[in-house]
């Protein structure tokens, strides 16, 4: 936690925990513990609350669509409203605390979703594909990908230090 900040000691513990994902599932053979990609190993603390929330829902659609039928794919309710299905097809977020969802509704119309991290809630949904002739669309792996690959980017500028961008010979 920055200096400057006064925690209680559960929020000072809560910000310097390494992420670890436990899920169990009934009748699945599933690992308990999952294996945390590099972009998620990282303390809390070190993201803002929106790239935090983004990393963690791209962890989980991945892991969700991991478990669809070829013939599925992910969509997402929005809980405690009736907004409908949002299918999946872009998520970002803007720092500090705004994290969006970029989609189709089931008529076939644009649709855009964008929430407070502290109002975040979501259920994910498999659907059918929309076009049955091509294959499923997996967003998850896509972003996961897109995902490690800033992570690169932003390990590589951290070498490199604050200064690297604006000197001159």
């Amino acid at each position: 936690m920055p200096d400057h900040v006064i925690a209680t000691a559960a929020e000072a513990l809560e910000a310097e925990a390494l992420p670890r994902l436990r899920e169990v599932h009934a009748g699945e053979d599933r690992p308990a513990d999952a294996v945390l990609p590099p972009a998620l190993r990282r303390p809390a603390d070190a993201k803002t609350p929106a790239r935090w929330a983004y990393e963690r829902l791209i962890l989980y659609i991945q892991r969700f669509e991991q478990a669809l039928d070829a013939d599925q794919e992910v969509a997402m309710a929005m809980t405690g409203g009736h907004s409908g299905v949002l299918r999946i097809e872009g998520m970002g977020y803007f720092d500090p605390d705004i994290v969006t969802f970029y989609g189709t509704d089931p008529s076939g119309a644009k649709t855009q979703l964008i929430q407070h991290v502290t109002q975040l809630s979501v259920i994910l949904r498999a659907l059918p594909r929309q076009r049955p002739e091509e294959p499923a669309e997996r967003i998850g792996f896509r972003l996961a990908r897109e995902l490690e690959e800033t992570e690169e980017e932003d390990d590589a500028a951290a070498q490199r230090g604050p200064d690297a961008a604006g000197e001159t010979s």
